[in-house]
Formats: C-alpha cells, structure tokens, sequence
C-alpha cells in the first residue's frame, strides 16, 4: 500500500477526491513581491487526515534556503465543500487568516479566499489564491496574493516531492 494509501484506510470517505495531497512532502520555492527582495526557500508541508472525520489538518513551514533561519509558517484544515469543491482554513504566525473555497479537479485544487482577516499588527493583505497540482509524488504551487497596495500577483512557486 502506497504512503497515501496508508494514511487514507482510517481516513473519512468525503475526503477521497483530496486524498492526493495526503503526506510530508519536501523541497524548494521562491518568492517575489514588489515591497521584498527576490528569495529562496526550503519548505515542508504535512497534509494529514483526520482519523474518521471529514478534514485534511496541514501545517507548514518554510527556511530560507541558503541560512537556513525560518521565514514563515502556518497551519489550518481542509474540508470537503460540496459537489468538486473544498473548504480551506489558514491561521498564520504573522497574524493572518485566510478563509477559502476551492474546486477539485482530478489531481487539482485552485482555492481562493473568501475572507482575509488580520490581526492589529499584520500586514495588510486583501486577496489570496492557492493552485495546488500532484503528479505521482511531486506537488507544485503558485501562490497569488494582493497585499500592501500591491495588485494582484504571483508571490510564490514551489515544487515540493512527498517522502
């Protein structure tokens, strides 16, 4: 039985259509902001299923690739969200979260924020968007952001590998 396999005999069936990004998956992004320098990063991103409920709990974290110190991380679930679609919640260290609704497709999901709520402190960020695609055991995502009077636009890109 394959690492995902394993994880999703106990999990709950609504969660077959996400069942691709179940797994630790491992590997390289960069980032670019108009506000930021260019930078790498290495990042780990842990999709794990509730055992016998209807969610995904993900964490996240990411190192500056040459450094090595921590750049970012957060945490939140992924539900089922009716016909093809999927819910997703972000609580984020610097004091961001993210509400979105998602559209499953085959080994796709493309998520948008519904709501982005920031804390006194936090940066201003208005919109959000994540586009996550598995092949075999290789994840790659973009992921788009309107923050800080910027538009729209591309922030980060990784490809990651499930170990």
């Amino acid at each position: 039985m394959s690492r995902t396999g394993a994880s999703m005999s106990r999990a709950h069936p609504d969660l077959a259509p996400l069942a691709f990004l179940v797994g630790t998956w491992r590997g390289r992004g960069t980032g670019r902001y108009p506000t930021i320098e260019p930078f790498e990063y290495v990042e780990e991103a842990v999709f794990t299923p509730g055992p016998g409920k209807p969610f995904i709990a993900y964490r996240q974290r990411t190192r500056r690739a040459r450094a090595g110190e921590p750049l970012h991380s957060e945490s939140g679930y992924i539900r089922p969200g009716g016909a093809d679609g999927a819910e997703l919640v972000i609580a984020q260290m610097t004091g961001i979260v993210e509400v979105h609704t998602g559209e499953v497709a085959g080994n796709r999901v493309c998520f948008r924020s519904r709501a982005v709520r920031l804390s006194p402190t936090a940066v201003e960020v208005s919109r959000v968007e994540r586009r996550i695609r598995v092949v075999g055991d290789t994840m790659r995502y973009r992921l788009w952001m309107a923050a800080v009077g910027q538009p729209f636009q591309v922030h980060l890109e990784a490809e990651l590998t499930r170990v």
